[in-house]
């Protein structure tokens, strides 16, 4: 099943995707918490403007160097446990909205397209066998670094944190296989990232289950999986499109803040 938040102009409302990724069939509610039911109300997808399908309301968790030839390209190691670092709601941003780049205090911008898992409930020290059942879903992410922030500031909440920095979309796939995933980024219809989820150091499962020993888990909340190699810069008015297997599309253009 696949979830949207979209908007016709008026306040966001939540629907399922056919699909073909072309028509919305619209439900009532929030799905994270209340039954899925359809008003009969349905929309073409080109004629509404898809929004974030998910506002965390506590956290995004992302995880560093989750691909061994990423952490090589970077200068280092895959670590032997998931290195976590969070990032804030506001860094939220849907499909087609603009990263905007604050001009004044980075210079060094790079994309990173990644697997994003969606939390449905609440949930605390969960084991890696019982991660589907806390899973509402899964999502493309891009988990856009200040690369010389990252470098200057020595941890990396700022880097990655900045508005706007964390597009996420176009929809969330509820019935997903991950273990095999086809991950492509493309800047400016140029293959850049060509990777695969097999390729994970830690899987979604360990991944989950390691954040939820460390923190409690809310619906909504989002984990970044990491990213394959290939990463590197975007400037402005150059647009980046992160398509995973079996969910879609998430397209972003990039513009100075000024």
């Amino acid at each position: 099943m696949r979830i949207a938040r979209f908007t016709t102009g008026d306040d966001p409302k939540f629907g399922l995707v056919d699909g073909a990724g072309e028509k919305i069939a619209e439900i009532t509610g929030d799905p994270l918490y209340t039954k899925i039911e359809l008003t009969g109300d349905t929309h073409e997808v080109a004629d509404v403007r898809l929004l974030a399908p998910v506002i965390p309301r506590s956290k995004v968790i992302g995880i560093g160097k989750n691909y061994a030839d990423h952490a090589k390209e970077m200068g280092g190691e895959a670590p032997a446990e998931p290195l976590m670092f969070l990032i804030p709601n506001t860094a939220v941003v849907g499909p087609g909205e603009p990263v905007i780049i604050p001009t004044d205090l980075t210079s060094e911008v790079h994309y990173e397209g990644e697997l994003a898992v969606v939390i449905g409930r609440l949930c605390k020290d969960v084991e890696p066998q019982d991660v589907a059942k806390v899973v509402f879903g899964y999502t493309c992410a891009n988990d856009v670094t200040a690369r010389d922030l990252q470098r200057g500031d020595g941890q990396w909440a700022r880097a990655k944190g900045l508005d706007t920095f964390c597009p996420i979309g176009p929809w969330i796939e509820t019935d997903l296989d991950t273990r095999d995933l086809s991950l492509v980024t493309r800047r400016d219809g140029e293959v850049v990232q060509d990777g695969t989820t097999a390729d994970m150091v830690h899987d979604v499962a360990k991944l989950v289950s390691h954040a939820s020993k460390a923190f409690t888990l809310l619906p909504g909340d989002l984990i970044l999986t990491g990213t394959p190699a290939g990463v590197g810069p975007v400037v402005a008015g150059q647009r980046v499109e992160v398509e995973i297997d079996g969910i879609g599309v998430l397209s972003n253009p990039f513009v100075d803040k000024d």
